[in-house]
């Protein structure tokens, strides 16, 4: 059978074990991937040879190309050959022609993270008149925790490496409390009780959702203080919210315990004596509330 590429439409003779593809460097990855895909559909083995000019005579991409399909090559490497596409096209704008090609450097999951970022922050700037049904405003993307406690999940409760990172993970993508409740319910049913740091952990979360409510961007608890940092840019509309208003109005029977600090164009909030996750967290409730 002689044929075009529309032969990676769905051809389907079970009896074919072998296709050859004639200037294999001018196809895309997932036409060679889908014209692969012709032969071997029964028991017997297939063959694919794909014909092209000399490898050192090709362009970059048309090798990476060739190179992939060489890679992957077993059953179920679709996704990985689609991962290694978006690579070498890149990964582009949302809206527009430009490809941006740097998800390989950052990870398709943080590349997700950023990109769901980048629309929030549309949503609640340039186009709030369009969303104005959307009932949680974040005025910070997230809050980071900066602090010289143990944080950690204990290596004599959990030994194996890779199933730590794994649970980090899996506490970095929670965004209810129903899903820590049911995180620590699954972890004293694989690994026994659970551990007083593996709760602080939790807690160490619950402050990071807490303190994106109250809008603070950075939190460092150290030398039995806890240091609060505001939005850094000073035209935010998170000035004028009444989460703000909340945060000065905890000051007043709070004075002297708690001071308001701008150092180099930052505002921050320190509050005295808090020297745990559970303090920090106590405190950010009481803003809230």
């Amino acid at each position: 059978l002689v044929s075009t590429t529309i032969i990676e439409n769905g051809v389907d003779v079970s009896n074919a074990n072998t296709i050859i593809i004639n200037n294999a460097q001018n196809f895309g990855l997932s036409d060679l991937h889908q014209m692969r895909g012709r032969v071997g559909r029964s028991n017997k083995k297939a063959f694919c040879y794909l014909i092209s000019p000399a490898i050192h005579t090709l362009s970059e991409e048309s090798r990476k190309r060739l190179i992939a399909l060489e890679q992957f090559s077993t059953l179920g490497s679709g996704f990985k050959i689609a991962m290694r596409d978006l690579d070498i096209r890149g990964a582009g704008d949302l809206l527009g022609a430009d490809q941006s090609g740097f998800i390989n450097d950052i990870g398709f999951e943080t590349y997700q993270k950023i990109l769901n970022e980048a629309v929030e922050e549309l949503k609640q700037e340039k186009f709030q008149d369009l969303f104005t049904d959307e009932k949680k405003i974040f005025y910070v993307k997230d809050c980071q925790l900066d602090t010289d406690l143990e944080i950690l999940i204990p290596d004599t409760y959990v030994s194996n490496i890779s199933e730590r990172l794994n649970l980090y993970k899996e506490l970095n993508n929670f965004t209810k409390e129903e899903e820590i409740v049911t995180f620590i319910d699954r972890l004293s049913d694989r690994f026994g009780s659970v551990p007083n740091a593996i709760y602080n952990v939790c807690d160490a979360l619950r402050l990071r959702w807490v303190a994106k409510k109250i809008g603070f961007e950075r939190i460092i608890l150290k030398n039995d203080s806890m240091r609060a940092y505001f939005p850094s840019q000073a035209d935010s509309p998170y000035y004028n919210s009444e989460m703000f208003k909340q945060a000065l109005d905890y000051l007043k029977p709070n004075f002297g315990t708690c001071e308001m600090i701008e150092k180099k164009g930052k505002l921050s909030m320190r509050i005295k004596n808090i020297n745990s996750i559970e303090g920090a967290l106590g405190v950010c409730n009481e803003i809230t509330q």
